[in-house]
């Protein structure tokens, strides 16, 4: 899961791009990068958070008003400088491109791009592999002369990527003496928004990006979303041209809704934030319904994604809503941090109980999911150490079940909780009083009750197993598997 940005703009861009990064930085603390260009590419990136790599001496090279912007989780690819995005290519244009997703088929295309294309990889990353495939499709002997026939030229290049690269892709790259392109895989599995703004000269600047959260604050209007086989180009004249070149079902990843995306976004054409209190609705009634005597006496979330779930959750029992656990702001999401080791040390410098708000009292926690089980059990453990009397378990998400090859990072089937043990197992390994999991209907209702979308099914595969794009069988599973544990030690 990784946060991308593109901005066309009637003045230099680069301060903007680096305001994307900042309000996309939940979305990839490893690493982030821009990239501009003017008459040639001006780049900018390195490893850390966006704060840490950008200053004022280094943003005054970023010149331009085209650009893009990347923060990085990785799910593919090494941890070093060389992985980070954008990547760029001289031949046959300067042409940068940032990616949010993951590319199933990246052993069969990166052997294309190397073997039959004589192209040369420095990374194992499969942005770099879409970078270089996109590059090729862009090739001609009768290069464009005008925005028309180039906007032609990436049809046909991009329905080619459409054909043959497997996966969840949303893009933002430059082509200088173009503009800014944007595409989105058939499907539309990973999110991107647009919107636009008056430049005051009677035309318009456009952005897109992962999230809409920086639109009020940099004055861009909310335009819906980019539909899934879409593809948008802007011209260096401002000219935009458009066309949705494949048409399959709408599967947009459920995982936005109950993590990854901030409450304030609106993805896919429904709010993050109304979903949430949906998923924390429907979750209470579920919980009257199986434990009609047992009430709590307070709900505290597991700060702060399961917050917006959690007070309508405890608004529907009638009980108090507490903040309880205290968190650490200025510790990162544990969920994308690297390694097992570095996620269970954060855990209590993330985390502290206020013992008030706890002891002698029956304690609901709410938690937007469980993925690995030992952040939960640990939370659990703080409770009753403060003086718990009991402690239940909800989780505005259901059992995750299977790994996600499509850009987030839960890699193996056996670091997965739900994916070895029963919910009454998990919920003995918790150590908790009761635990109740959202259904699947559930989940969905609340995603898709409210909206003007036309999303058909959400992406759910971590849950139910079923790869929306059908590139998925166990043998492409233990490739995929392989492939991220190599990744993560180096190998």
């Amino acid at each position: 899961m990784c946060g991308i940005a593109g901005i066309y703009s009637h003045k230099p861009v680069a301060a903007e791009l680096y305001d994307s990064i900042i309000h996309l930085q939940h979305r990839g603390q490893d690493a982030a990068g821009i990239m501009t260009y003017d008459d040639r590419m001006h780049k900018e990136k390195g490893m850390g958070l966006a704060k840490e790599i950008f200053n004022t001496d280094n943003m005054k090279l970023l010149t331009g008003n085209i650009g893009i912007s990347h923060n990085r989780y990785p799910t593919h690819g090494g941890f070093s400088h060389g992985e980070v995005q954008p990547f760029w290519t001289s031949v046959p244009y300067g042409i940068a491109l940032a990616h949010n997703g993951n590319l199933t088929n990246y052993h069969q295309l990166a052997e294309d791009i190397t073997k039959k294309d004589s192209r040369y990889l420095n990374t194992t990353s499969d942005s770099e592999v879409l970078l270089h495939y996109f590059a090729d499709q862009l090739h001609t002997n009768n290069p464009p002369e005008s925005s028309e026939e180039f906007f032609y030229l990436l049809c046909n290049a991009v329905t080619k990527i459409f054909k043959h690269v497997k996966g969840a892709y949303s893009v933002v790259s430059l082509v200088i003496g173009k503009g800014l392109v944007v595409f989105r895989d058939p499907q539309g599995i990973r999110p991107l928004v647009k919107g636009e703004r008056s430049n005051g000269n009677g035309g318009k600047d456009y952005i897109f990006s992962s999230e809409n959260t920086m639109f009020y604050a940099m004055g861009y209007e909310p335009m819906g979303t980019v539909l899934p086989g879409e593809l948008i180009y802007v011209s260096e004249e401002g000219e935009v041209f458009s066309k949705r070149l494949v048409k399959k079902e709408f599967n947009p990843c459920i995982f936005e809704y109950v993590y990854f995306a901030r409450p304030d976004a609106t993805l896919n054409d429904v709010s993050v934030y109304r979903s949430r209190l949906r998923m924390g609705q429907n979750l209470a009634n579920a919980w009257k319904e199986k434990h009609p005597d047992k009430t709590p006496d307070i709900v505290i979330p597991a700060p702060s994604t399961a917050n917006t779930a959690a007070l309508s959750f405890a608004h529907e029992l009638g009980i108090r809503y507490s903040e309880g656990l205290y968190k650490n702001t200025f510790i990162g999401r544990t969920f994308i941090m690297p390694g097992q080791a570095e996620r269970k040390k954060s855990v209590k410098y993330k985390l502290v109980p206020q013992e008030l708000e706890i002891r002698d009292k029956k304690v609901m926690i709410m938690d937007d999911s469980i993925v690995r089980g030992n952040t939960s059990r640990e939370i659990v453990r703080m409770l009753k150490d403060f003086g718990a009397k009991e402690v239940y378990f909800a989780v505005a998400c259901p059992p995750v079940k299977s790994p996600c090859f499509y850009g987030v990072d839960m890699p193996t089937k056996g670091e997965l909780i739900a994916g070895n043990m029963s919910e009454n197992e998990i919920e003995a390994y918790m150590e908790v009083d009761a635990l109740l999991y959202q259904t699947i209907n559930d989940l969905v209702e609340a995603v898709t009750r409210r909206g003007d979308h036309h999303i058909d099914r959400p992406c759910m595969a971590c849950l139910d197993g079923n790869y929306v794009a059908n590139d998925i069988d166990e043998a492409k599973v233990l490739e995929m598997e392989t492939m991220r544990l190599n990744d993560r030690n180096g190998s």
